[in-house]
């Protein structure tokens, strides 16, 4: 649910990175920022409290270019991964505009990715939105680890319906950037739709 800000000629997207605990989410956001001009940047917030931690900063993509003479700036959030912050997680979708999905590529980590994913699926449809409906992509993370499942099996299992996906290392910040300009990408498309 983009807003526009007419005054600054801005039209804000809502991204949210969603997946399993420490499955690299802020990992992402912090390479991103790392990696962004500071002049096209906002200040990185990090929401944290005793068990969780909730990050988020808004940044204007320069190369993107303009909608109907408008920049579009991104706002970027990580959702806790523990499933017991399922309300921070609910509150954070709020006005979602594009979902990353962040599957860690761990044999280990395997149920927890099915179990976010579906957390993720109902959460989005207690706020009026559908998964299948919305600007969304998925990322294989932790490609650079010893045991890790295949990019085929994470497919069947994790994107079944086919949207974009991309294997990544964010630490290293392999694949981070194709990742979001792919969501990014799906937004703009959506807003030149005018939805």
């Amino acid at each position: 649910m983009s807003f526009i800000n007419y005054a600054s000629r801005e039209i804000n997207c809502k991204i949210v990175y969603y997946g399993p605990g420490l499955c690299g989410k802020t990992t992402n956001l912090q390479f991103v920022y790392q990696k962004t001009a500071p002049d096209a940047k906002g200040k990185m917030i990090s929401l944290a409290t005793e068990t969780e931690r909730t990050l988020f900063f808004d940044f204007l993509p320069l190369a993107l270019g303009e909608i109907r003479g408008f920049k579009t700036r991104f706002h970027l959030y990580t959702v806790p991964g523990q499933v017991f912050y399922d309300a921070s997680r609910k509150l954070i979708l709020k006005g979602v505009d594009g979902v990353v999905f962040v599957a860690d590529s761990q044999e280990e980590r395997m149920d927890a990715n099915i179990e976010s994913l579906e957390n993720l699926r109902i959460n989005l449809v207690e706020q009026g939105y559908d998964l299948d409906k919305i600007p969304y992509v998925v990322q294989y993370n932790k490609r650079d680890l010893p045991n890790i499942v295949t990019v085929e099996e994470l497919r069947r299992e994790l994107n079944p319906t086919n949207v974009p996906d991309f294997e990544a290392c964010a630490s290293t910040g392999e694949g981070v950037f194709e990742t979001l300009k792919a969501v990014a990408k799906l937004i703009l498309i959506d807003l030149k739709k005018g939805k």
